[in-house]
């Protein structure tokens, strides 16, 4: 049935009582395809709170590509994450108020802000209780893996899930850097313990990791080379603090396609190794640590740039996840190769208190009214967007939210 989202802003009760039924964007699986084709609002039951689970209203809600993905059923059918759900409403970013709780919690109450990180795992996994959560077998990605995302009037969350909403954010700002930012901080601060005087190459440096990534560097006195597209990003990146940027542009003939012949092969080693002496230009020594999340078409040049004994972390692999390289660089230089997958509550938590002090901004670049959503999975699907776009849900305009003075977010237009 049609559903009237004129009223989206109106949910018809107080803090403490769910409606019955709610306005959201729903994927069916047998209209898996083009986003404007798969995402389709229909009204849903609002579900209850379960033990140690949360009801949030959302009032922003921010796009990542997972739901991309999930619209096109690549690589597999989210379905098959969660099989029970007949429907996917997706959204792994959000900023909301907790309307309703369930049997359990104790910590958060109705009417409290606060921002949604979108790891999820059962409390029985033993990982969970010593180890670290994203080990648990049970681990899923909220509004990818799972389906109640933010995309909706309401969404359901674990309590664990839930962390202060910073006041000197508005709604759709508070909801447009959770799963990016904390990606980036794990893998910097955590994974490769990052300390004063690393350099770091870092590359799409102006895209949703690499803005953060940027931050992290300079907050921890670390020298960070950008790689970038143009030289407005690279401005951007400046702005941020980076110690200086390279525009890949110059060097394209270092990229991995697959399937090069061995003269396009050597080609392309000289390639790499003209842009490892512009690293090193810019860092004044070749990287300790290289930021990946590009894959296929950059891993072979991460690898050989990096310092022996240096690491490449990696959590993403956009032009392709199938890594070909030439790994006596690996061994012979005794260099590490680190996974690293989105965050655990504690560093949600860390990171987050760097978003309320200033030290961390987020980027913005376009908020759109609940009835973008599609359209904004379709901008992002061809590469039609300049950077990170929120949805307004509950916030009736955009600039609310705001209780504090403080840093913002910046608003720039910026990619890969």
């Amino acid at each position: 049935m049609a559903v009237d989202i004129k009223n989206v802003t109106d949910v018809g009760t107080e803090p403490g009582t769910v409606p019955d039924t709610m306005a959201a964007w729903v994927i069916r699986q047998e209209r898996e395809g083009e986003p404007l084709d798969a995402f389709q609002i229909e009204e849903i039951e609002v579900p209850e709170p379960g033990a140690l689970e949360v009801i949030v209203r959302v009032m922003a809600a921010g796009v990542n590509y997972n739901n991309v993905w999930a619209a096109m059923g690549k690589p597999v059918s989210v379905f098959r994450y969660h099989p029970k759900d007949d429907h996917h409403i997706g959204g792994s970013d959000a900023s909301g108020i907790v309307w309703k709780t369930g049997p359990g919690v104790t910590k958060w109450q109705p009417g409290d802000e606060v921002v949604i990180h979108c790891n999820q795992a059962s409390y029985e996994d033993p990982e969970v209780h010593g180890f670290d959560p994203l080990a648990a077998p049970s681990q899923k990605i909220w509004g990818y893996e799972t389906s109640w995302g933010s995309f909706a009037q309401f969404t359901k969350v674990q309590a664990q899930q839930l962390i202060p909403k910073p006041k000197n954010l508005t709604w759709e700002e508070s909801a447009s850097y959770a799963l990016t930012y904390f990606t980036a901080y794990r893998m910097l601060i955590d994974r490769c313990e990052m300390q004063a005087g690393a350099r770091v190459l870092i590359w799409g440096a102006a895209g949703g990791l690499g803005v953060f990534a940027t931050q992290l560097c300079r907050l921890s006195g670390a020298l960070s080379c950008g790689v970038v597209s143009s030289a407005e990003k690279g401005a951007l990146l400046e702005q941020l603090g980076i110690t200086g940027w390279i525009d890949r542009n110059e060097y394209a003939g270092m990229m991995r396609k697959g399937g090069e012949s061995p003269d396009e092969e050597k080609a392309r080693f000289k390639e790499m190794r003209r842009f490892g002496g512009a690293v090193r230009e810019v860092l004044g020594d070749d990287p300790n640590i290289v930021f990946e999340h590009v894959g296929q078409a950059t891993f072979p040049t991460s690898v050989f740039v990096v310092k022996p004994f240096g690491k490449v972390v990696i959590c993403a692999g956009t032009t392709g996840y199938n890594l070909d390289f030439d790994v006596r660089y690996l061994w012979m230089r005794q260099k590490e190769i680190l996974g690293s997958h989105f965050a655990n509550a504690w560093e949600c938590t860390k990171a987050n208190q760097l978003i309320e002090s200033g030290e961390v901004r987020p980027v913005l670049w376009r908020t759109m009214g609940f009835d973008g959503v599609a359209e904004a999975h379709q901008l992002m699907k061809e590469n039609k967007h300049l950077g990170k776009i929120a949805i307004l849900v509950g916030a009736p305009e955009t600039g609310l939210g705001k209780t504090e003075e403080g840093a913002g977010a910046i608003y720039a237009e910026v990619g890969a």
